[in-house]
């Protein structure tokens, strides 16, 4: 058997070079096309598509629909302040009708979300979804999107993103979404 001759240095800087500027290219074309779609991390594009998952998923759950009671309300508010970077809070909506079960940590598309689910005394509910959010054109007015039967008012309040989900008319949803928002700034 024949020693292979050792390949000159410079044809392997030559292959790594190559690979590195193939990655380069393919990181600056993946940043280009995230831009052309309108996703950039934090957007408030998505909150009604995650708040109707999160809503679907859980709103069903008999024994275990939160993984935080609400008597453990101002643990569950700290903590998720500590894991979302920005200041959480779970409004009072008793005046509407429903009171707070609990709420969750559940990932986002850039980061944690928070989910706090509320129920009046028939067993509807309603959830909320925070997540740390910025207006992708800094307007901050409420939004509404229709999906899958619910419905969902969402904005954003300085640098946090809401959505509030529920399966109701609109104008009752808008309601609490006032109700909501009157609460964040009082």
């Amino acid at each position: 058997m024949i020693p292979a001759e050792p390949r000159p240095a410079s044809s392997i800087l030559i292959k790594v070079t190559a690979a590195a500027a193939y990655l380069f290219v393919g990181g600056l074309a993946g940043w280009w096309l995230n831009d052309i779609a309108g996703t950039a991390p934090n957007s408030i594009a998505d909150l009604p598509e995650r708040a109707v998952s999160a809503h679907a998923v859980y709103t069903p759950e008999v024994r275990h629909p939160v993984e935080v009671t609400a008597d453990q309300q101002t643990h569950l508010v700290k903590w998720l302040t500590k894991r979302l970077g920005v200041t959480v809070r779970a409004p009072v909506l008793s005046t509407a009708g429903y009171e707070l079960v609990g709420g969750r940590l559940l990932p986002g598309v850039s980061g944690p979300a928070a989910h706090f689910m509320y129920q009046e005394a028939s067993g509807e509910r309603l959830t909320l979804y925070v997540r740390a959010a910025k207006s992708d054109s800094g307007e901050t007015a409420f939004r509404y999107s229709h999906e899958e039967g619910i419905g969902v008012f969402y904005w954003v309040d300085g640098d946090v993103g809401y959505a509030l989900a529920g399966r109701m008319e609109k104008d009752s949803l808008l309601d609490v979404a006032n109700l909501i928002y009157r609460q964040l700034n009082p």
